[in-house]
């Protein structure tokens, strides 16, 4: 891969990190408090109260300090962009982990098919 190609790449990257870190801090506090689709239609139909009350969710290390999309203890002004902050590094995280992983198992194993061999 060139260097300009790496460039552009970069860019691209932090282009769409900074787009998505701007909606998740700015735009997350005029989300709709109104139910999603799912809570919804469980509402209609009455089955709303049936949920698991020990759901497998509950015992996630992290879920009792973002419960409800929001950060317990913090405004929730506040609370909302630093919950959209957290997600969309997180996400970013894992996708880049996971790109690095798939892109270093798949890297062909004949050092010819590279102009400039990469270093170990």
């Amino acid at each position: 891969m060139s260097s300009l190609s790496r460039e552009r790449n970069r860019a691209f990257i932090i282009a769409g990190l900074g787009t998505a870190l701007l909606i998740a801090i700015f735009l997350s506090p005029f989300a709709s408090s109104d139910p999603d689709g799912l809570d919804r239609v469980a509402q209609d139909h009455k089955f709303d109260n049936k949920a698991a009350e020990d759901a497998p969710a509950r015992k996630l290390p992290f879920y009792n300090v973002f419960e409800e999309y929001a950060v317990r203890g913090v405004p929730e002004q506040i609370a909302t962009p630093i919950a959209g902050l957290i997600g969309t590094l997180a996400t970013f995280g894992l996708a880049w982990g996971i790109g690095k992983l798939v892109v270093r198992n798949s890297a062909p194993t004949d050092d010819s098919d590279y102009p400039n061999p990469p270093r170990e």
